[in-house]
């Protein structure tokens, strides 16, 4: 009965884990398409360059959290 429930217990960590993964995945994606529209935005206006610099440096700060780092 006790390995039952530790086999129980070892999936639904696998499953949590899994889940979890899968959650910074889509977030790492989110951000990533985030990132790519920022960078392809064009102004001539300052405050607008300035607003999309602000949104790149958050945005890249997020995926930095996340692990992720530039692809060249």
């Amino acid at each position: 009965m006790a390995a039952d429930s530790t086999q129980g217990l070892k999936q639904e960590d696998n499953a949590a884990e899994r889940l979890a993964a899968a959650e910074k995945k889509r977030r790492i994606q989110a951000l990533e398409l985030q990132r790519e529209h920022v960078l392809s935005q064009r102004t001539s206006s300052p405050h607008r360059r300035t607003a999309l610099e602000t949104a790149l440096a958050s945005i890249e700060y997020e995926l930095e959290q996340l692990g992720w780092s530039i692809k060249i």
